[in-house]
């Protein structure tokens, strides 16, 4: 999903430069603002926990029945609401790349319909953590240092 939004962006920077004539100047034509600071995606990783590192470790951290029926049960649900998400996700994208194989394109509506696909991915991420929160309510603070001891000594 990812790699059509970057060719999509690619195909109308390159639509965008090749019809303007070179100019003769080293800097480059698109200015990129600095990347503002946010947490690497390990640190944020692990300071949650997947279902399959629970999975594993199971009985190591004693999971017991409640917690493993509703670990099953919010497992099961997400699953659901990700696979309604990635397909509408993936017509939405399908949509977008139809507009950018025009030989003129809409930026208005180019613009509009990447929107669309942003916010069903930021959906679909927002569905991610929720799972993976309310995984790591489900154990109680022992578990979650078990597990993470763990996961480090088994990476």
């Amino acid at each position: 999903m990812k790699s059509i939004l970057l060719l999509a962006i690619l195909l109308v920077c390159t639509t965008a430069t090749a019809q303007t004539p070179p100019a003769r100047q080293t800097q480059p034509l698109i200015q990129t603002p600095p990347i503002s600071p946010t947490p690497p995606a390990d640190e944020l990783a692990q300071s949650l926990f997947a279902p399959d590192l629970i999975l594993k470790y199971r009985q190591d951290i004693a999971l017991d029945d409640a917690q493993s029926k509703s670990l099953k049960e919010l497992v099961q649900k997400a699953q659901s609401r990700f696979l309604d998400l990635q397909w509408d996700m993936q017509a939405e994208a399908g949509k977008l790349a139809q507009l950018l194989r025009a030989s003129r394109i809409d930026e208005n509506v180019a613009i509009a319909q990447a929107d669309k696909v942003l916010g069903m991915e930021r959906e679909v991420k927002k569905a991610q953590l929720s799972l993976l929160v309310r995984i790591k309510n489900l154990l109680t603070p022992a578990q979650q240092d078990q597990l993470a001891d763990l996961r480090r000594k088994n990476p």
